[in-house]
């Protein structure tokens, strides 16, 4: 459930382990080209005839429907995949070189002295750091978001927003971001100080914490702030996915939209909750598609909050969590005693060395990505298959399935798509609910 940035350890960890909701070198393109979409990913249509001649063999049925993509919009989902792959890359890269331009010659040193004569006790410098860090970054890392997130989003059709809306929205993050970043660098070198030597444990257990307290206050502070939420206004679908809700026990009182389209193409949804509550969401793209699509994708999302997959990916999270601490740990305290002096660092609790620290959790998660988008996509696989039993839409779920071929290449090898992919890829999808059909008998 993709997506969204953050400024503690937590939410660092949050960010780049967090799947999409139902939720990447790109083809030359002109400069006009990208200040208008390009032309919408589209899907060869089907009909109730097509569906009746339907093999009811899976792999045939599969194969069925993989043949209703279009040559030219597979080449350019897959275009749009692979070039993310590189876009890793130069993330990791690029904020590599943000914290070697940030501690060279001392500059974070004497940023962390000059925040601690404005705020004079450890607490205040530090928040004022985590504020600068926040910013500093997000300037410096400025024309990558631009490409990644706006320009090249323009290039494959899914943006929908010129460049002034999306950059007030650019705008309205970093203030999020500033905000988190003081608060959480505050408390967590805080609890470094404090610990000392056992920083990496208590580390960790702040980090979960965190990452708590942001699931639960996002859906209700973070997200209004982009997107507007009201309840669903067509009666068929809220009766629909209110029905499969209470089929299952999930407490919810009702299902809301979000404007989403203002935005992208993609279509998306999300059940959030924890300790007993529940927020049903879908955004106005999904809308637009046939009910039993909404059904499938509905029972999909449902199936993350009965199977309990938040409360497990917290406890995932905080195993890799405690790994990467402990790597941190180790990586630390070998960079400080090479390179500390020649950066001014005081220490490992010095919240100077906070760019050093990113840049090692940087590392971590990305030799560990195979495994993070393991962890991820199999509990996509068990909601996948919690929906098809409580939708029972295997058109549905299909059809729905083809539309994010949009953005996910559908039909990778066994090798990419264990190592780059957080999410089923199409095919798999596609069979999965093929072979539910068959097995079931349904139409």
């Amino acid at each position: 459930m993709k997506v969204v940035r953050s400024a503690t350890v937590a939410a660092w960890l949050a960010l780049s382990l967090a799947g999409g909701a139902w939720a990447q070198a790109a083809p030359a393109a002109s400069q006009a080209a990208a200040s208008a979409p390009a032309p919408s990913f589209h899907v060869r249509p089907a009909d109730d005839a097509w569906h009746a001649r339907l093999p009811r063999d899976a792999d045939a049925a599969t194969q069925a429907y993989l043949e209703r993509l279009p040559a030219d919009a597979v080449a350019r989902s897959n275009a749009y995949f692979e070039g993310g792959y590189w876009l890793q890359l130069w993330n990791f890269l690029l904020g590599l070189g943000v914290t070697w331009l940030l501690l060279r010659g001392g500059l974070s040193a004497r940023v962390r002295d000059a925040c601690a004569r404005i705020g004079r006790v450890a607490v205040a410098r530090d928040a004022l750091y985590g504020a600068f860090f926040a910013l500093a970054s997000w300037v410096l890392t400025l024309p990558l978001t631009v490409y990644q997130g706006w320009y090249r989003e323009r290039q494959y059709g899914m943006a929908t927003q010129t460049l002034g809306p999306w950059f007030a929205e650019q705008l309205i993050g970093l203030g999020v971001s500033i905000v988190m970043f003081a608060l959480g660098t505050a408390l967590f070198y805080a609890v470094m100080r404090r610990a000392r030597e056992r920083w990496w444990i208590w580390g960790t257990a702040v980090a979960m914490a965190m990452l708590v307290l942001l699931i639960v206050v996002a859906p209700v502070a973070i997200d209004p702030l982009f997107n507007t939420y009201k309840p669903v206004s067509d009666p068929a679908v809220r009766s629909a996915v209110l029905a499969m809700a209470r089929a299952d026990g999930v407490p919810v009182a009702d299902v809301h939209e979000f404007d989403a389209s203002k935005q992208t193409t993609r279509v998306s949804a999300n059940v959030s909750g924890l300790f007993g509550t529940a927020a049903v969401r879908l955004n106005d793209n999904l809308l637009r598609t046939s009910l039993p699509e909404i059904r499938a994708v509905m029972g999909h999302e449902l199936g993350h909050y009965v199977l309990n997959h938040a409360y497990k990916s917290l406890c995932e999270l905080a195993l890799l969590a405690l790994a990467g601490f402990m790597f941190a740990k180790w990586a630390m305290d070998e960079l400080l005693h090479r390179l500390g002096a020649a950066w001014a660092l005081q220490g490992v609790a010095d919240v100077a060395g906070l760019p050093l620290l990113l840049a090692v959790f940087s590392a971590f998660l990305l030799v560990t990505t195979p495994i993070i988008n393991t962890i991820v996509r199999t509990q996509e696989i068990e909601a996948d298959r919690f929906g098809l039993n409580l939708a029972r839409e295997p058109n549905g779920f299909a059809e729905a399935a083809l539309k994010l071929t949009e953005y996910r290449k559908p039909d990778p090898g066994p090798i990419e798509e264990f190592v780059f992919f957080d999410h089923p890829a199409t095919r798999h999808r596609i069979h999965d609910a093929m072979q539910w059909r068959e097995a079931m008998g349904t139409p």
